[in-house]
């Protein structure tokens, strides 16, 4: 996944996003943050660009406290195929297991996305 960072690029995220309310709603707010200075120390995760597939955003690593703490660790995604919210689920170092996390969107699928994963490594889902 790669991390965006440059003005230019989250500015046309954003605007991306905004043709996609509500479903995108979580996932723009937190782009909205990163853009104006960050205050909150997120960072802003796409599959690819500028055609992504997948926006991720959280919390940047080094900010973690508490690797229990899955409100400190919440994900937004926004995802414009199932494939891909299966994928990063499934293998990527961006969402990581060694933490407790919950996941935040507006999607049909998700909840069943999380659920197929988690049960296929024998994790419990709350």
């Amino acid at each position: 996944m790669l991390i965006l960072r440059c003005p230019a690029q989250l500015q046309l995220l954003e605007e991306t996003l905004r043709k996609s309310l509500p479903t995108t709603l979580p996932v723009l707010g937190t782009v909205m943050t990163v853009a104006r200075g960050n205050p909150a120390s997120h960072e802003v995760l796409v599959d690819s660009w500028p055609y992504f597939s997948i926006v991720l955003t959280r919390l940047r690593p080094e900010e973690h406290r508490d690797p229990r703490d899955y409100y400190t660790n919440q994900l937004s995604v926004f995802y414009r195929e199932k494939g891909a919210l299966q994928a990063l689920l499934e293998g990527t170092e961006a969402v990581t297991r060694e933490r407790a996390f919950q996941i935040l969107g507006m999607q049909d699928g998700l909840d069943e996305a999380v659920q197929d994963v988690a049960s296929a490594r024998g994790l419990k889902v709350e």
